[in-house]
C-alpha cells in the first residue's frame, strides 16, 4: 500500500511536471507568436510613418528649393538691372570724357596760337620798353641804374619816415604801460626803504690843538712825519691851514688807520718814532675790528647770510670808501634793499636780487690796487669766492660792462640808478659837473641839423633844437634814439639822461 501509493504518487508528480512544462511552453510559444505579429506590426507602422515623412519632407524640400530659385532669379534680375544703370552711367561718363577731351584738344590748340601771340608781344613789348628808356633816359639825362638808385633812396626814406613813426607809436604806447608799471614798483620800492644817508667828505683833516703841534709831528730833521708815512702808508700834508693837517691817500682804510693813529698820538702828546708804531699797531687792529664788524652788520641788516669770510671783509671795507661823496657801503645797503622791494613786487627771488645789490659794488674796496672797472673786479672776487653765476653776473653788468641778461642784472642797475641819482646822495666838483654838461651838449651838437642844444636839470635832461628845413618830424625820433645811444656808449652818468628833440614851424609874412 505504501510503496503503491509512492509509486502513483511519483507517476502522478511526473506527469503534472511533464503536463505544466508543456503548457508553459505552449504559453511561451503563444506570446512568442503574438510578439512577433506585434513586431511585425509595429514595423510596418513605422514604415510607413518614415514613408510618410520621407514623402513631406521631399514635398517641403521640393517648396523650399523653388522659392530659393525664386529668390535666385530676382536678386539676378535685380543684379541685371544695376549692372545695366552702371553700365549706362560709364557709357554716360565715356561721352563726358570724350567730349572734355575735344574740349582740351580745342584749348590746348588755342593756348599754343595765344602762346605764339604773346611771345610776339613781349617781343615787341621789349622793343617797345627799350624804345622808352632810352627815350627816358635821353630826356632825364641818367641812366636807369642812377634812377634806381634815386628811387631806392627815396623808398628808404619813406620807409624810414614810416617806421620811425611805427617805432614813436610803439614806443609811446610801452612806454606808458611800462612807465606806469615802473613808477608803481619804484615808488614802493623807495617808500618802503625811504633810506636817509648823509654825505660823507673824501678828505680827512685832523683838528690840532694849536699850530705848535705841527713841529712836534714833524720831529727833528722830519724824522717823525717819515715814520708815520713809512707805517701808514700815506701822505701827511701840514701846511698853513690854522690848526689843521690833512692825510692823502688812495686807500681809504689806510687813510681810516692814519687818522686813528694821529689822533691819538696828539691825544697822548708823546711822539717819536717808536709810539708812532706802537699807536699804528693799536689803530690797525681797532680798524680791521671795525671792518669785520662792518661787513657782519651789512649782512645782518641786509638780510643776506652764507657770505665767504674774505667777502665779509671785503664788504666792511666799503664803510671807509666814498664815491661822489656817498659812502658805497650804505649805498651798497640801499641798492640791495630797492633791489629785494622790486624783486618781491615782480615775483622774481628777492634773496636773490638782494645778493647781488649788496655786493654789487664791492670791487670799489680794492680797485686801488687791481687795475680795471670796478664792476669787473667785483664780479672776478665773487666768483673767486664760488659765488653764483647770477651773482656774478650781475656784479658785472651792473655798468653795463657786459650786457644783463637776467632780471636781477637789470634791478640792481635799476637800484644802483635810483640810490645814485635820489636828492642829496652824490656830490661832485663844479668843474666835473661843467664838463659832463659839455660833453652832453657836444655829444647833440655833433649830429647833422642840430641848431642848439641845452643841458638842463643837472645833467638829467638835454635838449635839442633842430632845423626844421632839414629834420622832419620822422626824422626827430631817429634823431633822438641816436643822440641817446652815443650817450650810452660815451659818456658816464648817474642814472638816466633824458633827449628830448624839438623841432619847431614857422610861418613868416609881411604885412606892407
Amino acid at each position: 500500500m505504501g510503496a503503491n501509493q509512492l509509486a502513483l504518487m511519483l507517476i502522478g508528480l511526473l506527469v503534472g511536471v511533464a503536463l505544466g512544462y508543456a503548457i508553459n511552453r505552449f504559453l511561451i510559444k503563444d506570446r512568442a507568436s503574438r510578439a512577433a505579429e506585434e513586431a511585425d506590426r509595429l514595423v510596418k507602422d513605422a514604415e510607413k510613418q518614415a514613408e510618410t515623412l520621407k514623402k513631406e519632407a521631399l514635398i517641403e524640400a521640393k517648396d523650399q528649393i523653388f522659392r530659393m530659385k525664386q529668390d535666385a532669379d530676382n536678386e539676378i534680375k535685380e543684379r541685371r538691372k544695376e549692372i545695366q544703370a552702371a553700365e549706362n552711367r560709364l557709357a554716360q561718363r565715356e561721352e563726358s570724357i570724350d567730349r572734355r577731351a575735344e574740349s582740351v584738344d580745342k584749348r590746348e590748340h588755342q593756348l599754343s596760337s595765344l602762346q605764339g601771340q604773346l611771345a610776339k608781344r613781349e617781343k615787341d613789348l621789349q622793343e617797345m620798353e627799350e624804345e622808352e628808356r632810352r627815350r627816358l633816359e635821353s630826356v632825364a639825362g641818367m641812366t636807369a641804374e642812377q634812377a634806381r638808385a634815386e628811387l631806392m633812396n627815396r623808398i628808404q626814406d619813406e620807409v624810414k619816415r614810416d617806421a620811425a613813426a611805427f617805432i614813436r607809436e610803439t614806443e609811446a604806447r610801452a612806454r606808458e604801460e611800462a612807465d606806469k608799471k615802473a613808477r608803481n614798483i619804484v615808488g614802493i620800492a623807495i617808500q618802503r626803504v625811504a633810506a636817509d644817508h648823509t654825505a660823507e667828505s673824501t678828505v680827512s683833516v685832523v683838528h690840532i690843538p694849536s699850530d705848535d703841534m705841527k713841529g712836534r709831528l714833524i720831529g727833528r730833521e722830519g724824522r717823525n712825519i717819515r715814520a708815520f708815512e713809512q707805517l701808514t702808508g700815506i701822505n701827511l700834508i701840514v701846511d698853513d691851514t690854522p690848526e689843521a693837517v690833512v692825510l692823502s691817500s688812495f686807500d681809504p682804510v689806510r687813510r681810516e688807520i692814519g687818522r686813528i693813529t694821529l689822533e691819538t698820538l696828539i691825544a697822548d702828546g708823546r711822539i717819536h718814532p717808536a709810539r708812532i708804531e706802537e699807536m699804528f699797531n693799536k689803530a690797525d687792529q681797532i680798524v680791521s675790528q671795525q671792518i669785520h664788524e662792518a661787513g657782519e652788520q651789512a649782512a645782518f641788516d641786509s638780510g643776506v647770510h652764507n657770505l665767504h669770510p674774505e667777502l665779509i671783509r671785503t664788504l666792511g671795507r666799503l664803510k671807509f670808501r666814498t664815491s661822489y661823496g656817498q659812502n658805497v657801503l650804505n649805498h651798497s645797503l640801499e641798492v640791495s634793499w630797492l633791489a629785494g622791494v622790486m624783486a618781491a613786487e615782480l615775483g622774481v627771488d628777492p634773496a636773490l636780487a638782494k645778493r647781488a645789490g649788496l655786493l654789487h659794488d664791492i670791487g670799489k674796496a680794492i680797485d686801488h690796487e687791481i687795475e680795471g672797472p670796478h664792476a669787473v673786479i667785483g664780479a672776478d672776487l665773487a666768483r673767486r669766492m664760488n659765488e653764483p653765476k647770477a651773482i656774478v653776473h650781475a656784479i658785472e653788468a651792473h655798468h653795463a660792462d657786459v650786457e644783463p641778461q637776467t632780471i636781477e642784472a637789470v634791478l640792481v642797475q635799476a637800484a644802483d640808478a635810483i640810490s645814485a641819482a635820489r636828492p642829496g646822495a652824490r656830490r661832485e666838483t663844479l668843474e666835473s659837473y661843467i664838463k659832463r654838461l659839455e660833453k652832453l651838449e657836444a655829444v647833440a651838437n655833433s649830429h647833422q641839423g642840430v641848431e642848439r642844444t641845452y643841458a638842463m636839470q643837472a645833467g638829467r635832461e638835454i635838449r635839442v633844437m633842430v632845423k626844421p628845413d632839414q629834420v622832419s618830424d620822422a626824422d626827430s625820433v631817429v634823431l633822438a634814439r641816436d643822440i641817446a645811444k652815443q650817450i650810452e656808449d660815451e659818456l658816464e652818468y648817474p642814472g638816466q639822461v633824458k633827449v628830448m628833440v624839438i623841432r619847431e614851424s614857422r610861418a613868416i609874412d609881411y604885412a606892407k
